[in-house]
Protein backbone atom coordinates (compact mmCIF):
# COMPACT_ATOMS: atom_id res chain seq x y z
CA UNK A 1 0.00 0.00 0.00
CA UNK A 2 3.03 2.32 0.36
CA UNK A 3 2.96 3.72 -3.18
CA UNK A 4 -0.80 4.14 -3.13
CA UNK A 5 -0.52 6.50 -0.17
CA UNK A 6 0.99 9.15 -2.44
CA UNK A 7 -0.41 8.05 -5.83
CA UNK A 8 -4.08 8.28 -4.93
CA UNK A 9 -4.10 11.75 -3.30
CA UNK A 10 -2.11 13.12 -6.25
CA UNK A 11 -4.47 11.57 -8.82
CA UNK A 12 -7.55 12.91 -7.02
CA UNK A 13 -6.03 16.31 -6.31
CA UNK A 14 -4.67 16.92 -9.80
CA UNK A 15 -7.98 15.98 -11.43
CA UNK A 16 -9.97 18.18 -9.07
CA UNK A 17 -7.69 21.20 -9.19
CA UNK A 18 -7.21 21.08 -12.98
CA UNK A 19 -10.94 20.90 -13.69
CA UNK A 20 -11.65 23.63 -11.15
CA UNK A 21 -9.06 25.85 -12.81
CA UNK A 22 -10.20 25.19 -16.39
CA UNK A 23 -13.86 25.71 -15.54
CA UNK A 24 -13.19 28.73 -13.35
CA UNK A 25 -11.14 30.45 -16.04
CA UNK A 26 -13.64 29.62 -18.75
CA UNK A 27 -10.99 27.80 -20.76
CA UNK A 28 -12.73 24.41 -20.74
CA UNK A 29 -15.23 25.44 -23.40
CA UNK A 30 -12.43 26.56 -25.72
CA UNK A 31 -11.10 23.00 -25.91
CA UNK A 32 -14.32 21.13 -26.71
CA UNK A 33 -17.97 22.05 -26.24
CA UNK A 34 -20.99 19.75 -26.31
CA UNK A 35 -23.88 21.60 -27.93
CA UNK A 36 -27.35 20.10 -27.29
CA UNK A 37 -29.23 18.42 -30.15
CA UNK A 38 -32.41 16.36 -30.48
CA UNK A 39 -30.71 13.28 -28.95
CA UNK A 40 -29.09 15.13 -26.04
CA UNK A 41 -30.16 14.81 -22.43
CA UNK A 42 -28.79 18.27 -21.55
CA UNK A 43 -30.17 21.68 -22.49
CA UNK A 44 -27.19 24.06 -22.34
CA UNK A 45 -23.75 23.88 -24.02
CA UNK A 46 -21.34 22.11 -21.68
CA UNK A 47 -17.53 21.63 -21.91
CA UNK A 48 -16.57 18.11 -22.95
CA UNK A 49 -13.05 17.91 -21.58
CA UNK A 50 -13.39 15.82 -18.41
CA UNK A 51 -11.71 12.82 -20.00
CA UNK A 52 -8.81 14.97 -21.20
CA UNK A 53 -8.05 15.62 -17.53
CA UNK A 54 -9.13 12.38 -15.84
CA UNK A 55 -7.31 9.94 -18.14
CA UNK A 56 -3.92 11.71 -18.52
CA UNK A 57 -3.78 12.31 -14.76
CA UNK A 58 -4.50 8.64 -13.98
CA UNK A 59 -2.02 7.43 -16.60
CA UNK A 60 0.66 9.95 -15.61
CA UNK A 61 0.52 9.17 -11.90
CA UNK A 62 0.59 5.43 -12.63
CA UNK A 63 3.63 5.93 -14.87
CA UNK A 64 5.53 7.29 -11.86
CA UNK A 65 5.03 4.06 -9.90
CA UNK A 66 7.69 1.37 -9.59
CA UNK A 67 5.82 -1.21 -11.73
CA UNK A 68 3.77 0.66 -14.34
CA UNK A 69 1.88 -1.48 -16.90
CA UNK A 70 3.58 0.39 -19.73
CA UNK A 71 1.74 -1.12 -22.67
CA UNK A 72 -1.70 -0.47 -21.21
CA UNK A 73 -0.69 3.09 -20.37
CA UNK A 74 0.62 3.74 -23.89
CA UNK A 75 -2.41 2.30 -25.66
CA UNK A 76 -4.85 4.16 -23.41
CA UNK A 77 -2.94 7.40 -24.01
CA UNK A 78 -3.14 6.84 -27.77
CA UNK A 79 -6.90 6.28 -27.58
CA UNK A 80 -7.32 9.36 -25.40
CA UNK A 81 -5.52 11.50 -27.98
CA UNK A 82 -7.43 10.15 -30.98
CA UNK A 83 -10.76 10.37 -29.18
CA UNK A 84 -10.17 13.92 -27.97
CA UNK A 85 -9.34 14.90 -31.57
CA UNK A 86 -12.74 13.48 -32.47
CA UNK A 87 -14.36 15.51 -29.67
CA UNK A 88 -12.64 18.66 -30.85
CA UNK A 89 -12.70 18.43 -34.65
CA UNK A 90 -14.63 15.29 -35.56
CA UNK A 91 -12.95 12.29 -37.17
CA UNK A 92 -14.23 9.76 -39.74
CA UNK A 93 -15.77 6.64 -38.21
CA UNK A 94 -13.13 4.45 -39.85
CA UNK A 95 -10.31 6.35 -38.13
CA UNK A 96 -11.93 5.95 -34.72
CA UNK A 97 -12.65 2.26 -35.28
CA UNK A 98 -9.12 1.55 -36.50
CA UNK A 99 -7.65 3.14 -33.38
CA UNK A 100 -9.85 0.86 -31.23
CA UNK A 101 -8.87 -2.17 -33.29
CA UNK A 102 -5.15 -1.39 -33.21
CA UNK A 103 -5.18 -1.00 -29.42
CA UNK A 104 -7.06 -4.29 -28.99
CA UNK A 105 -4.82 -6.23 -31.38
CA UNK A 106 -1.58 -4.90 -29.88
CA UNK A 107 -2.66 -5.80 -26.35
CA UNK A 108 -3.85 -9.28 -27.37
CA UNK A 109 -0.67 -9.99 -29.34
CA UNK A 110 1.34 -9.06 -26.24
CA UNK A 111 -0.50 -11.90 -24.46
CA UNK A 112 0.19 -14.38 -27.27
CA UNK A 113 2.30 -16.70 -25.10
CA UNK A 114 -0.55 -17.04 -22.62
CA UNK A 115 -3.54 -17.51 -24.93
CA UNK A 116 -4.40 -19.73 -27.91
CA UNK A 117 -5.22 -18.04 -31.23
CA UNK A 118 -8.99 -18.50 -30.87
CA UNK A 119 -8.92 -16.87 -27.43
CA UNK A 120 -6.86 -13.97 -28.81
CA UNK A 121 -9.45 -13.38 -31.54
CA UNK A 122 -12.35 -13.45 -29.08
CA UNK A 123 -10.42 -11.23 -26.66
CA UNK A 124 -9.70 -8.68 -29.38
CA UNK A 125 -13.33 -8.49 -30.47
CA UNK A 126 -14.45 -8.25 -26.85
CA UNK A 127 -12.03 -5.39 -26.23
CA UNK A 128 -13.31 -3.43 -29.24
CA UNK A 129 -16.85 -3.93 -27.99
CA UNK A 130 -16.05 -2.82 -24.43
CA UNK A 131 -14.37 0.32 -25.80
CA UNK A 132 -17.53 1.22 -27.67
CA UNK A 133 -20.08 0.18 -25.07
CA UNK A 134 -18.45 2.41 -22.45
CA UNK A 135 -18.73 5.26 -24.92
CA UNK A 136 -22.39 4.41 -25.60
CA UNK A 137 -23.18 4.46 -21.89
CA UNK A 138 -21.70 7.91 -21.35
CA UNK A 139 -24.96 9.72 -21.91
CA UNK A 140 -26.19 11.11 -18.61
CA UNK A 141 -24.64 12.99 -15.70
CA UNK A 142 -22.52 10.95 -13.33
CA UNK A 143 -22.96 7.60 -15.05
CA UNK A 144 -19.61 6.90 -16.76
CA UNK A 145 -17.64 8.50 -13.93
CA UNK A 146 -19.54 6.44 -11.37
CA UNK A 147 -18.86 3.21 -13.25
CA UNK A 148 -15.15 4.09 -13.33
CA UNK A 149 -15.17 4.85 -9.59
CA UNK A 150 -16.88 1.61 -8.58
CA UNK A 151 -15.58 -0.69 -11.32
CA UNK A 152 -11.90 0.21 -11.24
CA UNK A 153 -11.99 0.49 -7.47
CA UNK A 154 -13.10 -3.16 -7.22
CA UNK A 155 -10.48 -4.28 -9.76
CA UNK A 156 -7.75 -2.36 -7.94
CA UNK A 157 -8.71 -3.85 -4.58
CA UNK A 158 -8.66 -7.39 -5.98
CA UNK A 159 -5.29 -6.97 -7.71
CA UNK A 160 -3.36 -5.65 -4.70
CA UNK A 161 -1.72 -8.93 -3.80
CA UNK A 162 -1.09 -10.27 -7.29
CA UNK A 163 -0.28 -7.34 -9.60
CA UNK A 164 0.72 -4.06 -7.89
CA UNK A 165 1.19 -2.26 -11.23
CA UNK A 166 -2.30 -3.08 -12.49
CA UNK A 167 -3.74 -2.39 -9.05
CA UNK A 168 -2.15 1.06 -8.99
CA UNK A 169 -3.53 1.86 -12.44
CA UNK A 170 -7.04 0.75 -11.50
CA UNK A 171 -6.99 2.71 -8.23
CA UNK A 172 -5.66 5.84 -9.95
CA UNK A 173 -8.46 5.68 -12.52
CA UNK A 174 -11.02 5.22 -9.73
CA UNK A 175 -9.89 8.20 -7.63
CA UNK A 176 -9.41 10.44 -10.68
CA UNK A 177 -12.99 9.54 -11.62
CA UNK A 178 -14.02 10.61 -8.12
CA UNK A 179 -12.45 14.02 -8.72
CA UNK A 180 -14.21 14.27 -12.07
CA UNK A 181 -17.57 13.40 -10.47
CA UNK A 182 -17.34 16.49 -8.27
CA UNK A 183 -18.03 18.48 -11.46
CA UNK A 184 -20.04 15.90 -13.43
CA UNK A 185 -22.70 14.84 -10.93
CA UNK A 186 -26.02 16.50 -11.73
CA UNK A 187 -26.16 19.37 -12.50
CA UNK A 188 -23.00 18.71 -14.51
CA UNK A 189 -20.52 21.49 -15.22
CA UNK A 190 -18.37 19.29 -17.46
CA UNK A 191 -18.81 16.12 -19.52
CA UNK A 192 -16.33 13.29 -19.98
CA UNK A 193 -16.34 13.17 -23.78
CA UNK A 194 -14.94 10.41 -25.98
CA UNK A 195 -11.46 11.41 -24.78
CA UNK A 196 -12.44 9.81 -21.47
CA UNK A 197 -15.05 7.16 -22.21
CA UNK A 198 -13.08 5.41 -25.00
CA UNK A 199 -9.81 4.88 -23.06
CA UNK A 200 -11.77 3.99 -19.92
CA UNK A 201 -13.61 1.31 -21.87
CA UNK A 202 -10.31 0.00 -23.18
CA UNK A 203 -8.79 -0.04 -19.70
CA UNK A 204 -11.83 -1.81 -18.24
CA UNK A 205 -11.51 -4.56 -20.84
CA UNK A 206 -7.72 -4.53 -20.86
CA UNK A 207 -7.25 -4.77 -17.09
CA UNK A 208 -9.97 -7.43 -17.00
CA UNK A 209 -8.24 -9.47 -19.70
CA UNK A 210 -4.73 -9.14 -18.28
CA UNK A 211 -5.97 -9.97 -14.80
CA UNK A 212 -7.62 -13.10 -16.17
CA UNK A 213 -4.43 -14.16 -17.96
CA UNK A 214 -2.49 -13.60 -14.73
CA UNK A 215 -5.09 -15.74 -12.90
CA UNK A 216 -6.12 -12.92 -10.60
CA UNK A 217 -9.77 -13.76 -11.32
CA UNK A 218 -12.03 -15.88 -13.56
CA UNK A 219 -13.30 -14.16 -16.70
CA UNK A 220 -16.77 -13.64 -15.24
CA UNK A 221 -15.39 -11.41 -12.45
CA UNK A 222 -14.69 -8.19 -14.42
CA UNK A 223 -17.81 -8.88 -16.49
CA UNK A 224 -19.97 -8.88 -13.36
CA UNK A 225 -18.21 -5.81 -11.95
CA UNK A 226 -18.95 -3.82 -15.13
CA UNK A 227 -22.27 -5.56 -15.86
CA UNK A 228 -24.40 -2.40 -15.35
CA UNK A 229 -22.81 -1.10 -18.56
CA UNK A 230 -22.21 -4.45 -20.27
CA UNK A 231 -25.80 -5.67 -20.01
CA UNK A 232 -27.51 -2.41 -21.01
CA UNK A 233 -25.29 -1.74 -24.03
CA UNK A 234 -25.19 -5.34 -25.27
CA UNK A 235 -28.93 -5.96 -25.01
CA UNK A 236 -29.71 -2.62 -26.67
CA UNK A 237 -27.36 -3.48 -29.55
CA UNK A 238 -28.91 -6.93 -29.99
CA UNK A 239 -32.44 -5.50 -30.06
CA UNK A 240 -31.45 -2.98 -32.70
CA UNK A 241 -29.76 -5.69 -34.77
CA UNK A 242 -32.88 -7.86 -34.62
CA UNK A 243 -34.98 -4.93 -35.84
CA UNK A 244 -32.55 -4.35 -38.71
CA UNK A 245 -31.57 -0.87 -37.54
CA UNK A 246 -28.24 0.81 -38.27
CA UNK A 247 -26.51 0.14 -34.99
CA UNK A 248 -23.73 2.65 -35.63
CA UNK A 249 -26.19 5.55 -35.69
CA UNK A 250 -26.72 7.59 -32.51
CA UNK A 251 -29.97 6.89 -30.64
CA UNK A 252 -31.72 7.16 -27.27
CA UNK A 253 -32.79 3.54 -26.78
CA UNK A 254 -30.52 2.42 -23.94
CA UNK A 255 -32.36 1.39 -20.82
CA UNK A 256 -30.83 4.19 -18.78
CA UNK A 257 -31.90 6.72 -21.43
CA UNK A 258 -35.46 5.42 -21.45
CA UNK A 259 -35.67 5.65 -17.68
CA UNK A 260 -34.80 9.35 -17.92
CA UNK A 261 -37.28 9.88 -20.76
CA UNK A 262 -39.98 8.32 -18.57
CA UNK A 263 -39.46 10.95 -15.89
CA UNK A 264 -36.51 10.02 -13.69
CA UNK A 265 -34.10 12.83 -12.93
CA UNK A 266 -30.40 12.49 -13.75
CA UNK A 267 -29.66 12.52 -10.02
CA UNK A 268 -32.13 9.74 -9.23
CA UNK A 269 -30.87 7.59 -12.11
CA UNK A 270 -27.22 8.07 -11.10
CA UNK A 271 -27.89 7.14 -7.47
CA UNK A 272 -29.86 4.05 -8.51
CA UNK A 273 -27.05 3.02 -10.87
CA UNK A 274 -24.49 3.57 -8.12
CA UNK A 275 -26.46 1.18 -5.92
CA UNK A 276 -26.46 -1.39 -8.72
CA UNK A 277 -22.73 -0.90 -9.36
CA UNK A 278 -21.91 -1.29 -5.67
CA UNK A 279 -24.05 -4.43 -5.40
CA UNK A 280 -22.41 -5.98 -8.47
CA UNK A 281 -18.93 -5.20 -7.16
CA UNK A 282 -19.66 -6.50 -3.66
CA UNK A 283 -21.20 -9.72 -4.96
CA UNK A 284 -18.27 -10.25 -7.36
CA UNK A 285 -15.88 -9.98 -4.41
CA UNK A 286 -18.04 -12.32 -2.37
CA UNK A 287 -18.21 -14.94 -5.11
CA UNK A 288 -14.57 -14.74 -6.17
CA UNK A 289 -13.26 -17.44 -3.83
CA UNK A 290 -16.50 -19.41 -3.49
CA UNK A 291 -17.06 -22.89 -4.89
CA UNK A 292 -18.05 -23.32 -8.53
CA UNK A 293 -21.60 -24.19 -7.52
CA UNK A 294 -21.96 -21.04 -5.43
CA UNK A 295 -20.47 -18.90 -8.21
CA UNK A 296 -22.91 -20.39 -10.72
CA UNK A 297 -25.84 -19.77 -8.40
CA UNK A 298 -24.75 -16.18 -7.77
CA UNK A 299 -24.34 -15.41 -11.48
CA UNK A 300 -27.72 -17.01 -12.16
CA UNK A 301 -29.34 -14.73 -9.60
CA UNK A 302 -27.82 -11.71 -11.34
CA UNK A 303 -29.09 -12.96 -14.70
CA UNK A 304 -32.60 -13.14 -13.26
CA UNK A 305 -32.25 -9.66 -11.72
CA UNK A 306 -31.18 -8.10 -15.01
CA UNK A 307 -33.91 -9.85 -16.99
CA UNK A 308 -36.45 -8.61 -14.46
CA UNK A 309 -35.17 -5.04 -14.65
CA UNK A 310 -35.18 -5.01 -18.46
CA UNK A 311 -38.68 -6.50 -18.68
CA UNK A 312 -40.00 -3.95 -16.18
CA UNK A 313 -38.46 -1.03 -18.10
CA UNK A 314 -39.66 -2.37 -21.45
CA UNK A 315 -43.22 -2.71 -20.15
CA UNK A 316 -43.27 0.78 -18.69
CA UNK A 317 -41.78 2.16 -21.89
CA UNK A 318 -44.45 0.45 -24.00
CA UNK A 319 -47.15 1.88 -21.75
CA UNK A 320 -45.54 5.33 -21.94
CA UNK A 321 -45.39 5.20 -25.74
CA UNK A 322 -49.01 4.05 -25.97
CA UNK A 323 -50.15 6.87 -23.68
CA UNK A 324 -48.43 9.36 -25.99
CA UNK A 325 -50.23 8.02 -29.02
CA UNK A 326 -47.50 5.65 -30.21
CA UNK A 327 -44.70 8.22 -30.59
CA UNK A 328 -41.39 6.85 -29.29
Amino acid sequence: MSELTWMLPIAFGLTTVTLFFLLGRGWAGLLAMDTPNTRSSHEVPTPRIGGLVLVPVALGVTAMSSEPPTLLLSLAAMLCGVSFADDRWGLPVIVRFLSHLVAAVVLCVSLEASLPVWALAIGGLALVWVVNLYNFMDGTNGLAGGMALFGFGILGWTLQGTSPGLSGLAFCVAVAAGGFLLFNFHPARVFMGDGGSVPLGFLAGGVGLVGWVQEAWPIWFPMLVFSPFLVDATMTLLKRLVRGEKVWHAHREHYYQRVVQMGWSHRRLALAEYGLMAACGASALGLLHASFEVQLAGLSVWAVVYVGLMVAIDRRWSSSVASRGGLA
